[in-house]
């Protein structure tokens, strides 16, 4: 990734179409010859087309229109033209075989250029997008029944069954953005600072690390502005108790409820996470073969970055494949301090 950004800082037209370079501070994301100001490294995710970029949440620049570019790359035309299939008609299911003779080419030709270009298979990428609509149609219409038909559902249960893990909430509750979601939280010392720990009524949503509890406590009312918030420890009591015990160097499995919202992407990863053994480590490669999308490394990365729930779903145990430690949302000290007590104690 490092020749990456090597490239973007040389701003090299020969790998125009090769990957975009996205910036998290901005949303947007670019080829790398893009005549931009450049952004800071650590704020810069690659991709290696538009489509998976688009996915991830980000939109192209407007000045540099990455899109043109990747036109040229082999398999993009071919994904793009399936996608349009499949937004033409988000009610179908996204059938390998229907798909593929529809582009003229094998299922298995179909599904391994996709998840090579996206990162996911034709059917990840139809939920995605018909999820997309659906919270578009929600905001604009504040009733799910017109919403959930818009957006290809075909009846309220199947929208109702894939809620909580997409949304985090009910569909009706997003729609008005959330007000009212009831989420009891605490913070406590621990071994590495303090420890906050949130919840709903469905599970937890929020785990965060970090040396003090106002600065805390104010990234939960940023992550949920809507909610009524309220510290409540004893409601937390069994949560805060196993993430304490594991705090302190007991191999306890953290099996605890979880309401977190994540794109298709995103879930892929953090499943793939939680199956990395305890005191085992795992590269950001290594699970990017793992969830067959072998050159979405930087996405896996940023999909490690952006988890919501520190230690359930435990990021810290993806490494660099040289070794090094890479970055770790609540600080590299504490990734570091994480490693080394679970290795000790398997070591015993």
């Amino acid at each position: 990734m490092e020749r990456r950004w090597r490239i973007v800082l040389a701003r090299d037209r020969r790998y125009d179409g090769a990957f975009v370079y996205a910036v998290q501070s901005t949303g947007i994301y670019c080829r790398p010859s893009c005549p931009s100001r450049r952004p800071r490294r650590a704020h810069v995710a690659f991709f290696p087309g538009p489509e998976a970029a688009e996915l991830a949440g980000f939109r192209p620049c407007r000045r540099c229109r990455p899109g043109e570019a990747a036109a040229a790359v082999p398999g993009v035309p071919l994904v793009r033209a399936v996608c349009r299939l499949i937004d033409a008609h988000p009610d179908r299911p996204a059938s390998l075989a229907l798909l593929s003779a529809q582009a003229g080419v094998t299922s298995h030709r179909l599904l391994r250029t996709f998840r090579r270009v996206l990162g996911i298979s034709p059917r990840q990428y139809r939920d995605a997008r018909r999820l997309d609509r659906f919270k578009t149609e929600l905001r604009a219409r504040g009733r799910v029944s017109p919403a959930l038909y818009e957006a290809g559902y075909g009846s309220t249960s199947r929208v109702y069954e894939r809620a909580h893990a997409q949304l985090g909430m009910t569909p009706a509750t997003y729609s008005r953005g959330a007000p009212g979601t009831r989420i009891a939280f605490a913070i406590v010392p621990c071994a590495f600072g303090r420890l906050l720990v949130a919840t709903t009524a469905r599970g937890i949503c929020r785990i965060s690390l970090g040396s003090g509890a106002k600065a805390l406590a104010a990234g939960l009312r940023a992550e949920f502005p809507a909610a009524e918030l309220r510290r409540d420890r004893s409601a937390l009591a069994a949560s805060v108790g196993a993430l304490l015990r594991y705090l302190d160097g007991r191999p306890e499995p953290l099996d605890l409820p979880l309401d977190v919202r994540a794109t298709a992407f995103q879930r892929r990863v953090w499943e793939a996470l939680r199956r990395i053994p305890y005191g085992a480590t795992r590269s950001y490669a290594e699970i990017a073969r793992a969830i067959g999308a072998p050159s979405a490394t930087r996405a896996v990365a940023r999909a490690c970055a952006t988890n919501p729930v520190a230690l359930v779903i435990p990021c810290h145990r993806v490494v660099r494949a040289d070794g090094g430690l890479g970055g770790y949302r609540w600080g590299v000290a504490r990734k570091r301090s994480l490693l080394e007590q679970e290795r000790a104690t398997t070591a015993n």
